[in-house]
């Protein structure tokens, strides 16, 4: 289990053993981090993707505060990998994501504009791998964006704008909570964008699978670890 995943493990349980309640401040970062025996730098980023997920609400030069949502609400909120995973509404929505934007880049290889690949070139310029995680997810939805317009097809723009809407929680749990996703998340644009500036529809097909593989296949391990705790627990 990655430190971040331990760190929101943690601090899931004081708000289900009742030691932190909705409306509660939360300790300093420093006594916080020491009562659970971990770094600050994993706490911060802890505290970032409970922020993400509305669990946590941080109050800029107050303090950070657990939501005024009731417990079970809380409770529902964070195990919403495991809920996703028995459903399988996510896990569909995935299956069909991946089904589509290959398609939709080996599409965007052929059609792409001189213009559409240097504003493609242009937004990558606008992050590196010291981006925040939250930003990183607002640009991989824009440039999936730009991708799916390259290609001309307003209805496959429409529809992945569909799609993308229904996984971005997931994705910005991931980008909070993996390890290296920002650097990865950046070298997996630049070799898809390669790819369509070459006008390689096949590479830029293959390019696009290793993409969203790597979300999907976090979901389910995250879901499988969820549901190991809750076994355990």
């Amino acid at each position: 289990m990655a430190v971040t995943d331990d760190a929101i493990s943690k601090i899931k349980q004081m708000i289900q053993q009742g030691e932190l309640r909705p409306g509660d401040r939360l300790p300093p970062e420093q006594e916080l981090s020491e009562r659970l025996g971990l770094s600050r730098s994993s706490m911060r980023e802890a505290v970032k993707a409970l922020e993400a997920m509305r669990i946590l609400d941080v109050r800029r030069g107050d303090g950070t505060y657990v939501t005024s949502l009731q417990p079970s609400l809380l409770l529902e909120a964070m195990s919403f990998v495991l809920d996703f995973h028995e459903s399988h509404a996510v896990l569909e929505v995935f299956e069909v994501r991946r089904i589509v934007e290959p398609a939709s880049a080996a599409l965007a290889a052929r059609r792409a504009t001189p213009e559409h690949i240097a504003a493609m070139r242009e937004h990558l310029t606008q992050v590196d791998p010291e981006t925040p995680s939250d930003e990183l997810v607002s640009h991989d939805v824009e440039f999936h964006r730009m991708i799916a317009s390259a290609t001309g097809n307003d209805y496959l723009v429409s529809l992945l704008e569909t799609i993308s809407s229904q996984t971005a929680r997931a994705r910005v749990w991931r980008a909070l909570t993996q390890e290296g996703s920002v650097p990865r998340t950046l070298h997996e644009h630049e070799r898809i964008l390669d790819a369509l500036a070459a006008g390689d529809a096949e590479l830029a097909r293959a390019a696009m699978v290793v993409h969203i593989a790597g979300v999907d296949h976090w979901l389910q391990r995250a879901a499988e670890r969820e549901a190991e705790a809750l076994a355990e627990g």
